[in-house]
């Protein structure tokens, strides 16, 4: 496994959401032992940005090194989105400032959020030279900047949550929703749970995750008793919740893959429609990661996945420090790309961002913990389970340090 560079720093509590690794500044990219949803198509799991960036004019590049990266985010997009872009420009300079002296410069490039805006940022960075692109944030910018960036065989490494438009060349860096749905059932297998009914919202996140959720079970020797979808937006839940009530007694857990309040309302209609939640194991995903969940005394003891949050309270504090605002929660991304980017063209030479760099089966470790990218350019997170308290999440599985040779 590669170790990315971070610094080891005082933490504090950090904002509900959905790694940590104590390397020194000057740690390079070096062999460890042993073995993040953007504001993307399911962006209702992100939080807003605490405070609003600099006004400053950003710079077009940071660095002077001699290899050339592309950074495209959408700095100019409105809201949250340009928001969340100049705060993942602020991770970027970050990293390459903790990094001991990286040959790089990053090409600072305004997507605008936009396809059109992707695809003419994407050719901008590969005309002064860029060997990889970093970003965009969102699908349909990934899959115009993928193009652009395929027919010149450059990688990408983009950071959206649509394992959709991951491919040949195109690694996912974020937290995919499949990773979610794996860790937690596995676990509840482990556990001994093996007979599983689910209510999943009937929307683009329910149908990613309602697939790999079928998956996984299946792959693992446990079976779906039974899977309703429900409407998303204050729709009526009843008839899901019955059908669901009734399933129920074959079952030992009940899977409720959304948001704080469509969880708490999906747990209230179960309980309304006769289901005993005392007899079933309740488990989400990293959108659990949500004062709304901890609040609700139904869900109290329930398990859901999330990164080991060392990571992010560390790297929070140095952004702090440095910027005087709260990073978005997606800086991270930024953050560890960079660092990847410099340390493997510190140690890699000229195979620095070949396939079977990029896909070392052993991984990396960044702020939010271990990961790695397949093949496909999807990816696999190393994630913490934890149990639902009034107080807050509590790990009652750690997030591994290494990828076992048969994961």
């Amino acid at each position: 496994m590669f170790c990315l560079p971070q610094a080891l720093v005082p933490a504090r509590p950090r904002r509900s959401w959905r790694g940590a690794l104590v390397a020194g500044l000057a740690t390079l990219l070096s062999a460890c032992s042993g073995s993040l949803p953007g504001l993307d198509s399911f962006s209702s799991s992100s939080p807003p940005p605490e405070a609003a960036p600099t006004a400053e004019a950003p710079q077009t590049s940071i660095g002077t090194g001699q290899i050339k990266v592309g950074l495209l985010l959408p700095l100019s997009a409105p809201g949250n989105a340009g928001l969340a872009g100049q705060s993942m420009r602020n991770a970027a300079e970050l990293a390459l400032s903790e990094f001991n002296n990286p040959n790089i410069q990053l090409l600072v490039k305004d997507d605008a959020g936009t396809a059109e805006g992707a695809q003419q940022a994407t050719q901008e960075a590969l005309n002064q030279g860029a060997e990889i692109i970093l970003g965009p944030l969102f699908a349909h910018s990934v899959t115009q900047a993928a193009q652009v960036a395929r027919a010149r065989n450059i990688p990408v490494i983009a950071f959206s949550t649509d394992s959709n438009v991951a491919g040949r060349g195109v690694y996912l860096l974020s937290f995919l929703p499949e990773t979610d749905v794996d860790r937690i059932v596995e676990y509840a297998i482990a556990q001994g749970r093996k007979s599983f009914v689910a209510m999943v919202p009937d929307n683009a996140y329910g149908s990613v995750v309602e697939a790999e959720f079928k998956q996984v079970v299946a792959r693992k020797g446990g079976r779906v008793v039974a899977l309703e979808r429900y409407p998303v937006n204050g729709g009526d839940m009843g008839n899901a919740a019955r059908l669901i009530a009734q399933a129920a007694a074959q079952a030992d857990a009940l899977f409720l893959p959304d948001a704080g309040d469509g969880v708490v309302s999906a747990v209230r209609a179960v309980s309304a429609a006769g289901l005993d939640l005392k007899r079933l194991q309740v488990i989400g995903t990293g959108l659990w990661d949500d004062p709304r969940i901890f609040a609700e005394p139904a869900l109290a003891g329930g398990w859901y996945p999330a990164p080991d949050s060392a990571g992010f309270r560390a790297f929070s504090t140095r952004y702090r420090a440095r910027y005087s605002q709260e990073p978005v929660r997606t800086a991270t991304l930024a953050y560890d790309a960079v660092a990847l980017v410099a340390a493997l063209v510190k140690t890699q030479g000229p195979r620095r961002f070949a396939p079977e760099t990029l896909a070392n089966p052993s991984g990396f470790a960044g702020i939010d913990g271990v990961f790695r990218f397949r093949n496909d350019g999807s990816n696999q997170r190393g994630l913490a389970v934890l149990r639902v308290t009034p107080s807050g999440g509590q790990v009652i599985s750690p997030a591994p340090h290494a990828f076992g040779s048969g994961t």
